[in-house]
This record gives structure tokens, sequence and C-alpha cells, in this order.
């Protein structure tokens, strides 16, 4: 595919990080891009961007040349896909960004390339910001052909788009990605904690920190909102929980223990016993510090 080459582009799920990768494809795709959600106040929005609303998935999935799916979980990406099933053919391409079980989108991949239609899947990393930036890292399983062809509609996403090897791969780097974070994330939460009962500040524990070895992206990020106690959200509690439940689930498969993610496991299972599952996924701090 050359640049110029006219391509339409349909988009399913828009919420946090889906309104904004969305948009960035609105703003840097030279034709028509669809856009379906099940909230109409978010397909409106994107209308007022420029994209043109569809009143169903199967719609947009007959009207469109390229599909991305970007929706929660396993049963809705399965959802979308056997939906619009028969509106594939060897003339289209699907793109899920969504982060699910590796083993279901194995499954969904199969399930769509029988229709002749191509398939990758392309879960993000990084969080709202990137998104609306069109900074996002972006995993990808698939054939390199597929991949190949499909690598400058995702650069209107992320700006780091790497190939992990065939489907089902890109979610096994992304939740391997998750648990390394949601294991700093919880070293970051018990010595910031560790530093505040010994009259040491956020601010200057932050500062401290990135001096030395154990400057990390988390922290660099989130030491503000946890200073200020700012749990607004940009990827929540329950969606962190949800990959983290993923990686347990795919180590057990594997043969695996891993008792640091377990431990992180069971500091998101109790901020969401709590009613933190709304919240910024930094409000695991409240967990640790009791």
């Amino acid at each position: 595919m050359q640049k110029g080459d006219k391509m339409k582009i349909g988009f399913i799920g828009l919420g946090i990080m889906g309104e904004s990768m969305s948009e960035n494809i609105v703003k840097k795709h030279d034709d028509t891009v669809y856009v379906f959600d099940f909230v109409k106040e978010k397909v409106e929005l994107l209308v007022s961007k420029g994209a043109v609303a569809c009143e169903t998935s199967v719609e947009l999935a007959e009207k469109s040349d390229v599909i991305i799916s970007m929706v929660p979980k396993s049963e809705h990406s399965r959802a979308v896909y056997s939906e619009i099933l028969d509106a594939l053919d060897e003339t289209k391409t699907c793109i899920d960004m969504s982060t699910i079980d590796p083993s279901a989108s194995i499954e969904i991949a199969e399930m769509v390339k029988k229709t002749g239609a191509g398939f990758i899947d392309a879960p993000v990393v990084k969080s709202k910001p990137a998104a609306i930036a069109g900074k996002l890292g972006i995993y990808v399983g698939g054939d390199e052909q597929t991949f190949e062809k499909m690598r400058r509609v995702l650069l209107y996403m992320g700006e780091n788009v790497v190939r992990m090897g065939d489907n089902g791969k890109g979610l096994v780097m992304k939740i391997c990605h998750n648990a390394l974070v949601s294991q700093i994330q919880n070293g970051v939460n018990e010595t910031i904690t560790l530093a505040q009962r010994n009259g040491i500040s956020v601010s200057a524990y932050a500062e401290a920190i990135s001096y030395g070895g154990g400057q990390n992206f988390y922290l660099d990020g989130k030491a503000a909102p946890i200073e200020k106690e700012d749990y607004t959200t940009a990827f929540s509690v329950e969606n962190m929980a949800k990959d983290v439940h993923i990686c347990m689930e795919l180590a057990k498969e594997c043969g695996l223990d891993m008792p640091g993610e377990q431990n992180a496991c069971n500091v998101y299972d109790k901020a969401l016993e709590l009613g933190y599952g709304k919240e910024d996924f930094c409000a695991t701090i409240k967990v640790v510090k009791g």
C-alpha cells in the first residue's frame, strides 16, 4: 500500500483510548473513517471531528476496507468479530487493538482468516496522553505481509510499532509489559509509603529516585498525581486488574510460578474490593498505605 492509496477505515469502540486513537486516524487519513460505539455521545464526538457514523458494527464492516476494534474484554472482541463475520472477505483486514487473552485472540484470528480477510492483534502500551499525541507503543501479532500492509495505519496512532511474531504474540508481549508495570508500580507504592512514613515527601522521593538506577517511566508520570492524591482516570484499576489476571492465567498455562505478579494481583483484587475500580490505576497506592 503506497502513500495516497484510498482505503476506508472503520473503528469500533470509542472508549478512553479508542476515542483518541480514532481521532488521530480521522486527522491523518486521506479517506473516509467510519465509527461505531453503543454510546451515541461518543459517536457524535467523533462525527464532530470528521468521522462518519455507522448504526451497527456490521454496517461499519461492510463499508470499510480496514476494521479496527478497541473493546474492553475477550468476550467483547469475540462478539464483535462473530457479528461482522458475514461482512468479511479477502478484500478486508481486521486489526484488534483490545487487550484480551492471547488464546481468545488466536481463536478470533482463525475465525476471521477463514473468510479470506487478514487479521492482526495490535494491543497498545502507554495511556491516554500518548493516545492523544499519537505516540502509543503498539505490539503486533500476525503474518509479516499483513503487518507491513497495515503499518501505515498503525503509525497514525503510535510512534513505536513492532511485530512480535504470529497471531497472539502481540498480546503475549502486552501482558508481559503490563505485568512488569504492575510490579514496578507495587515497588513504587511500597517504597514511596516507607519514605513518607520517615518524613520524606513524594516530590523529594521522586527526585532522588531519578538520580539512580530506580528511575522509571511509571514514577516519572505518576509522582505528581500521587502527591496530589489525584486519581483522575487515564488507565483504570479495573482494566489493569484484568491484564494482571490474564498474566496469571497465561503463567498457569505455561507452568510458571510468578510470586511477584501474584502479589501485584492481590493488591489489585483488594483495590477492586475497596471500590477503586473506576479510578486511575495509581490509586493502588491507597491499598498499600492501608
